[in-house]
């Protein structure tokens, strides 16, 4: 559909532009021209390097090549004959009338586009199936959202590589929310398991981080059957990250289904948190506990209140594991060998931590 209204644009313009004009995509094929006989025809010229050149502008092979816009990466690059001002001028007034006409169709028409109004809630809900319906925008497929996020300081374009990682654009949609977060909403097979989010974020993570020298740190949300409920799948990537950012400093890859009662407490009224602390602790009762108590608490968690497990993987004696618990029992109260109890401690180092992160006094 671009390709006819960018020739639409360049035919009206042939006869007031003495020379030939046109578009290529990103193999560098004429998509559009004054000559309708160059349709189809490949220019040499490397996409990329106009992609990267000053003001999107390069010139060689009798021609000047302007980029549609000025983004990092665009697949549509303007060529004018000639190498002169004149070429240079040309190439930007066709770049401006191209460039708005081409919003204008994605505003109303694009996929990308739809999807992206759905999830920031720019689109009505009554509007939703109206516009898909127009779109034949498939409904009846179950869907992912998987938030990127990257470090603003970045060399190479992120979305570019996203794209190439998922190049079908009628299945998966690549969307631009800001410098360093990207989404991809993945449409997902019936034979959908658990883990396939899972290792599609680390193998995203991966190729980020070993080809391309990029951190990222990705948020999954609930696959979605209804594409109205595209927005909630990314809130909760969104939230992914973020409650990922004060749990789990570690982890890269954050599955909202994996967060269990840490979303609960994130998303809890600050005044209950310092509420719930005040009751379960006295005042000044977690500074009595020092760093290798709390490392113990660490471990004692980790290895299901089993003391014998424990003690064996600290290197410590039995015994001495003992009396650390029962040291923590007489400063706080609460005997971690007992469930019971240990949810509680548990829960309660979970919403101080949330707590310090705001940061919040209590």
């Amino acid at each position: 559909m671009s390709n006819r209204l960018f020739q639409g644009i360049v035919h009206q313009m042939k006869s007031c532009i003495d020379r030939t004009i046109g578009v290529i995509d990103e193999s560098g094929i004429v998509i559009s021209c004054s000559e309708l006989g160059r349709i189809g025809e490949v220019l040499n010229v490397d996409v990329m390097e106009v992609n990267h050149s000053p003001e999107g502008l390069l010139r060689t092979a009798s021609f000047t090549f302007k980029t549609l816009t000025s983004a990092q990466y665009n697949e549509y690059i303007i060529f004018v004959e000639g190498m002169d001002e004149e070429a240079k001028k040309y190439a930007s007034l066709l770049a401006i009338a191209l460039c708005n006409i081409k919003e204008f169709y994605d505003e109303k028409y694009d996929k990308a586009n739809f999807v992206k109004n759905i999830i920031l809630d720019n689109i009505l809900p009554g509007d939703i199936y109206l516009k898909a319906r127009k779109l034949r925008f498939n409904n009846d497929v179950l869907r992912a959202a998987l938030l990127i996020r990257v470090s603003s300081e970045t060399e190479i374009s992120t979305y570019e590589v996203l794209q190439n990682l998922f190049p079908d654009k009628s299945k998966d949609f690549i969307i631009n929310i800001n410098e360093t977060d990207l989404v991809l909403i993945k449409e997902l097979p019936k034979s959908y398991e658990h883990s396939t989010l899972d290792k599609l974020a680390k193998s995203i993570a991966d190729t980020l981080s070993g080809e391309f020298y990029v951190h990222a740190l990705v948020g999954i949300g609930t696959p979605v059957e209804e594409i109205r409920d595209l927005a909630r799948s990314f809130k909760e990537a969104r939230i992914a990250l973020e409650v990922g950012k004060v749990f789990d400093n570690e982890e890269d890859i954050v599955n909202y289904e994996n967060l269990g009662i840490a979303r609960l407490i994130y998303q809890m009224p600050t005044t209950l948190c310092e509420s719930f602390l005040r009751e379960v602790f006295k005042k000044g009762t977690i500074e009595n506990l020092d760093q290798e108590t709390l490392f113990t608490i660490k471990h004692f968690f980790e290895n299901s209140l089993n003391v014998s497990e424990t003690s064996r993987k600290l290197f410590v004696h039995r015994n001495t594991l003992v009396y650390r618990l029962e040291k923590i029992k007489k400063i706080t109260g609460l005997d971690l060998r007992e469930f019971d109890h240990a949810i509680v401690f548990k829960i309660a180092m979970m919403v101080r931590k949330y707590l310090d992160s705001r940061p919040v006094k209590y």
